[in-house]
């Protein structure tokens, strides 16, 4: 009996154990049959590639200070151009060359140059290049026409007109008369000069009683102070004196006395001042004798010349006189009118040819003088003229 229920014992435990074997052999294979079934889990970080792309594009250049038309030209009247633009490119800027100069550029691209112009057209080359290689040429023109400046504008801005200006009335010497009008004269001369005319005060040497020291020290003074493009009006009026034995003319100045020339002021000495006075031009303006061998005298002519500009640009060494009398009268026609001519004119360019031929024949009519005009010898006229320009 025992052996019978050990015997079933022993066949259950064994049927227990084949069956859990079994149960766990199929646990196994489920598993292994899921996990070979279950996706790969996906990647959360991707390796990525960053391939650099090489820069090939070229700068660009805009121009700031100026707009280019059509045909790329810039119209300016400007002797200078002021050339302002930008630069701007994906990698660095190596150089910028604006026609062949290097040219700095600022942080923010920017870039400045100054060009000076000829007449005409300027050929204008900007060239950028990166530091890749690329270049970029901007290329235009600059068509430089200066405004055309009248003559007047043209002296006002390369020359200036000086003056001596002396009249005489005091002769302390007895024997020598005294005279009403010269300083009058002269002042008025003075006067309408600077208030109608080109010149200034500060240019002009005023000498009323003028002693030989004072002219002398003027006329060095001159010398000095005056250019080649500057223009110079010498007006004397006093006692003249005029040799004709030897052909000598003097100025009296108030220091004078008759029986010496020792402060005699002779007319070859102010010639020697005028070679050395190197201006443009210079006129002799003198209610006094001044004749002689130094003295070329033309007739004047009466129209008006078509080229006055080139009446200017000529050098010119000219002169008027009263006359030839030893000794012109107080009331001196030829200063009337001559005072009365450049008051009332009304045209902007008057030569000295012009003005005296206007009065030639009113100072002949009221007077005993007959006035002369002409070049000066051998002091460096060209055949131009002196002009007066109105205000």
């Amino acid at each position: 009996m025992k052996a019978k229920i050990l015997g079933l014992s022993l066949f259950l435990i064994c049927l227990i154990t084949v069956a859990n074997a079994q149960i766990i052999s199929s646990q196994k294979s489920f598993l292994k049959v899921t996990k070979e079934a279950e996706p790969e889990p996906e990647k959360t970080e991707q390796v990525k590639q960053v391939t650099k792309t090489r820069d090939i594009s070229p700068p660009e250049i805009k121009l700031v200070s100026h707009t280019l038309s059509s045909d790329n030209t810039i119209e300016t009247s400007d002797s200078e151009a002021v050339i302002i633009g930008r630069i701007s490119d994906d990698s660095e800027i190596s150089s910028l060359m604006v026609n062949s100069k290097p040219t700095e550029i600022s942080e923010k691209g920017i870039f400045n140059t100054s060009l000076k112009l000829n007449p005409g057209e300027n050929e204008v080359l900007i060239m950028a290049l990166d530091d890749q290689d690329n270049i970029k040429n901007l290329q235009f023109t600059i068509n430089y026409k200066p405004i055309k400046l009248t003559l007047a504008e043209t002296v006002e801005q390369e020359s200036s007109y000086y003056a001596l200006i002396i009249g005489i009335n005091n002769y302390p010497d007895p024997a020598i008369n005294s005279l009403d009008n010269p300083i009058k004269d002269a002042e008025a001369l003075k006067n309408i000069l600077t208030a109608k005319y080109g010149f200034k005060n500060d240019k002009i040497q005023y000498h009323p009683n003028a002693k030989r020291e004072d002219i002398i020290n003027s006329l060095d003074y001159l010398a000095r102070q005056v250019t080649p493009d500057d223009n110079l009006l010498i007006f004397y009026a006093g006692h003249g004196n005029y040799d004709e034995d030897y052909k000598i003319g003097y100025w009296l100045p108030s220091d004078s006395k008759r029986i010496s020339k020792a402060n005699w002021f002779r007319n070859s000495t102010l010639v020697d001042y005028l070679k050395e006075i190197n201006t443009k031009h210079t006129l002799l303006i003198t209610d006094a004798c001044f004749g002689g061998s130094i003295f070329q005298t033309r007739a004047a002519f009466t129209d008006t010349p078509k080229a006055i500009e080139m009446l200017y640009e000529l050098p010119s060494r000219n002169a008027m006189t009263s006359g030839n009398l030893s000794e012109v009268p107080d009331q001196s026609s030829f200063a009337k009118f001559l005072l009365e001519r450049l008051e009332s004119n009304q045209e902007q360019y008057i030569s000295s040819e012009q003005l005296f031929s206007s009065l030639k024949m009113a100072v002949m009519n009221n007077s005993e003088a007959t006035p002369k005009f002409g070049e000066i010898r051998n002091v460096g006229d060209q055949g131009g003229d002196f002009i007066f320009i109105k205000k």
